[in-house]
């Protein structure tokens, strides 16, 4: 049996910010139902890199989060650029909020970032670091870190380590076995 896909019948932009839009749409899922909006935060691409210093620590970084009202403590990460490619945004913020280079890249995944309600895609990257930068010089209210897989795991565990779509990173780290909590 084919299904019937449904129907965009009206879509409206409504920009907020350089880094934020709302989309509206009219869809009619079936010829027999109504036309409900559904509503989209429509942003730039992401990356978020595991990142795997010399010493086989993962880097970490704690940042105060307006959306949620606390600290979060995450894996790097940051906003494809306009014509900027995913692995080239990876190096730049990996370097940008930790202050490690990039030595080698590995693609984790692509994946949806939320979607049921966010219209963007999060590019995972695998990245093995040099030795931090000599002299470098934390972002305000960015605090890094970093933590063995057994520590990484704990903080899982206690909630402290517990945004979603990072956790999902890791998971995919681990099914490629790129990372072992």
């Amino acid at each position: 049996m084919v299904r019937e896909l449904p129907t965009i019948l009206k879509t409206e932009h409504m920009v907020v910010s350089p880094w934020l839009e709302v989309v509206a749409r009219d869809v009619r899922v079936s010829a027999e139902s109504a036309v409900e909006t559904y509503y989209a935060v429509a942003q730039p691409d992401y990356v978020v890199i595991l990142a795997m210093t010399p010493d086989s620590r993962v880097l970490l970084v704690r940042q105060y989060r307006p959306a949620i009202e606390r600290f979060s403590l995450e894996l790097p990460a940051g906003v494809v650029d306009p014509n900027e490619d995913p692995p080239e945004t990876a190096t730049r913020e990996l370097l940008e909020e930790t202050g490690y280079p990039t030595m080698s890249v590995e693609l984790i995944g692509r994946c949806a970032t939320c979607s049921s309600r966010i219209s963007n895609t999060t590019h995972s990257f695998f990245v093995r670091t040099g030795g931090r930068a000599p002299g470098f010089v934390e972002e305000p209210g960015v605090e890094v870190s970093s933590a063995s897989p057994d520590e990484l795991r704990s903080l899982i565990l206690s909630g402290e380590f517990g945004e979603q779509t990072h956790l999902g990173v890791l998971a995919q780290a681990s099914a490629r076995g790129l990372l072992v909590l």
